[in-house]
């Protein structure tokens, strides 16, 4: 994955051989991508690289990530539970996820169109953050192996995959992978059920 922001608006994320061409989702999404940078940089937040994307921060807190996909491009607002979502025009990343997070865009003019609500919710987000105030914290059901965590931490859309899991799929994997005695066992499985993952599926499903 990438480590210099400039290489991902010029090359991608380096996470598929895709990576430097045309067909990179972010060269398909150039202009919109470009356009939510302005917007992140304009209201005051930091630019770093995450997880092969960039990722904004203020006050030592995640704000927002941005992204390319093959078939949208969007931004993810971080603590997305403390936000009002005045306008109602946030979407969950996933039919399980708990809380919507998510702004998807088909073209620049899209971003356009509602550059001043994504300024709105940036500066909320970065009020909370400088306030010091966390989102409300739901227990766990089940406690990840912490290979798992460090996957999902590496790769932003296993993650979006994951937590968009019923709970019982979710708990599916950790199951499975807590059977697992060696670390190289467990490692090796994440890799093979990454399809599964991204496909909605649980561990023994096909």
């Amino acid at each position: 994955m990438i480590t210099d922001i400039e290489d991902y608006f010029l090359k991608g994320c380096g996470r598929c051989d895709r990576f430097g061409t045309p067909d990179c989702s972010v060269q398909q999404w150039a202009d919109g991508l470009l356009m939510l940078r302005r917007i992140c940089l304009e209201v005051g937040l930091v630019e770093i690289v995450k997880w092969g994307h960039p990722c904004y921060m203020f006050e030592g807190r995640n704000i927002s990530l941005i992204g390319a996909f093959r078939g949208d491009f969007r931004i993810s607002f971080m603590n997305a539970a403390l936000l009002k979502d005045s306008e109602n025009i946030l979407e969950k990343p996933g039919p399980h996820s708990q809380h919507a997070s998510t702004l998807r865009f088909k073209s620049a003019d899209d971003v356009a169109g509602k550059e001043p609500i994504i300024t709105a919710y940036l500066k909320e987000a970065m009020g909370y953050a400088k306030a010091g105030i966390e989102p409300p914290k739901t227990p766990a059901e089940f406690e990840l192996p912490s290979e798992l965590i460090d996957a999902l931490d590496s790769d932003p859309e296993l993650a979006e995959a994951f937590h968009a899991l019923t709970p019982g799929r979710q708990r599916s994997y950790v199951i499975n992978l807590n059977s697992a005695n060696k670390l190289e066992t467990r490692i090796a499985r994440i890799h093979k059920f990454r399809d599964k993952i991204i496909a909605g599926k649980g561990a023994m499903e096909r």
